[in-house]
C-alpha cells in the first residue's frame, strides 16, 4: 500500500483536484497531474462504461509519456472516485478496471464497503473515504480505507455542513492517517489553512470547473467568473440531499432561489417546473462558496501556478511571523 508521504513526495502542491461529475475528464486529469497536483475523476464520467478502459489507458500511458520526458518533474498520482451505494449497477466492472491499471488512489463515496477496499489494496493502491462527520470517518476506517476525506461546510455540490474547524479538530483526535480537507478552498492560502488545521491535503474542485481542460460548459465556467459566495444555494430539491448550487443555473432552470420548495423523495436527481424537466449536475450547476476569487478561465496549469504562488508566499510570511509555532505540517515539500 502506498503511504501518504510517498504521494506527497510526487506533488508539486499539496492538492487533490476533486472528481466533478459530468466535467471531469482526461484531459483534465492529465493537466492536473502534469502540473503537480493529483488529478481525479468520477469513474461514471466514462459513459458507456466500456469508455471507461479507453480512459484510463489514455491516462495512464500520457502520464508515463509526461514522465519519461520530463524526469526532473515527474506527474503527480491521479485518482478514480467510486460511488460504491448499492444502486451503482457498474461498481464491479469498474472496480477491476481500477485493478487491472492500477490506479494509484481510488476515492469512494456513499458508503464505505471493505471488499471494495481490499480490491485496491492487492495492488498498493491508497484508498480515500468522502466523510461529513465523525460517524461516518469512523465507519468508513473500521471498514479499511487509509484515509479521509473530509467534506466541510462551504463546498461544492453535495457538501457538508460542519465548520472545517470543528470537523478537523474531531477527525484528527483520534485518526493520524491522511485527511484531505474540502470546502470553499481556491486560493492558495486556503490550501495553507487546511494543513494548519491538520490536514495532509486541499481538495478543490469548484475553481477547476473554469478552467480550459473541464468539460463544463461555457456558460456554467462563466457563472463561476462571474459569481461569489452570495450566488450559492444550498438546497435538497435537485437531488433530495442538501448541496451547494450556482444561483444563475437555478434562475436558468425557471426557479426563483428565494423560494424552492423541498424536495420530493420519489424524484430523485431531478425538479419539475411546468413541463421542463431539470436535472441536477447537468442543468444545476454544483458549486462550492469560494469562486470569489475565480477571475477567468484558465489553462489547469495556469491555475495551479496561481495557487502554488500563493500557498508559497503565504507559508514565508507565517513562517516568519509565528516562529515559536508547531510548523512540521507546514513542511510538505513543493517543488
Amino acid at each position: 500500500m502506498k503511504s501518504i508521504a510517498n504521494v506527497l513526495r510526487r506533488l508539486q502542491l499539496p492538492v487533490i483536484g476533486s472528481p466533478l461529475f459530468i466535467v471531469s475528464n482526461p484531459k483534465l486529469v492529465i493537466a492536473q497531474c502534469t502540473a503537480g497536483v493529483i488529478g481525479s475523476f468520477p469513474s461514471l464520467n466514462a459513459r458507456p462504461a466500456s469508455r471507461l478502459n479507453e480512459w484510463l489507458h489514455e491516462i495512464t500511458e500520457e502520464l508515463a509519456a509526461w514522465d519519461k520526458s520530463h524526469p526532473e518533474s515527474p506527474s503527480a498520482p491521479f485518482a478514480v472516485n467510486q460511488i460504491v451505494h448499492k444502486t451503482n449497477g457498474r461498481l464491479e466492472q469498474d472496480l477491476e478496471l481500477c485493478v487491472k491499471y492500477k490506479v494509484p488512489i481510488v476515492i469512494t463515496s456513499l458508503g464505505a464497503r471493505s471488499e471494495v477496499n481490499a480490491a485496491v489494496h492487492s495492488y498498493g493502491g491508497l484508498v480515500l473515504h468522502d466523510v461529513i462527520d465523525n460517524i461516518f470517518a469512523h465507519k468508513a476506517v473500521e471498514k479499511g480505507a487509509d484515509g479521509l476525506i473530509a467534506v466541510a461546510a462551504g463546498a461544492g455540490g453535495h457538501a457538508g455542513v460542519l465548520s472545517p474547524f470543528a470537523l478537523m479538530q474531531e477527525l484528527r483526535a483520534w485518526f493520524d492517517g491522511p485527511i484531505a480537507l474540502s470546502g470553499a478552498i481556491a486560493t492558495g492560502q486556503a490550501v495553507l489553512a487546511a494543513l494548519t488545521l491538520g490536514a495532509d491535503l486541499a481538495y478543490i474542485g469548484s475553481a477547476f470547473i473554469a478552467t480550459c481542460e473541464a468539460s463544463a460548459v461555457d456558460a456554467y465556467k462563466q457563472a463561476i467568473v462571474d459569481g461569489t459566495s452570495a450566488d450559492i444555494v444550498n438546497t435538497d430539491l435537485f437531488t433530495g440531499v442538501r448541496g451547494n448550487y450556482l444561483r444563475a443555473s437555478i434562475v436558468q432552470a425557471g426557479f426563483d432561489p428565494a423560494n424552492l420548495p423541498g424536495s420530493d423523495p420519489s424524484k430523485m436527481n431531478f425538479g419539475s417546473e411546468g413541463n421542463m424537466t431539470v436535472k441536477a449536475w447537468r442543468d444545476i450547476w454544483g458549486c462550492g462558496q469560494g469562486i470569489g476569487v475565480i477571475r477567468e478561465v484558465t489553462p489547469t496549469r495556469d491555475l495551479v501556478a496561481r495557487l502554488k504562488e500563493e500557498y508559497l508566499s503565504a507559508r514565508r510570511a507565517l513562517l516568519e511571523s509565528h516562529r515559536g509555532l508547531d510548523i512540521r505540517r507546514l513542511q510538505v515539500p513543493v517543488g
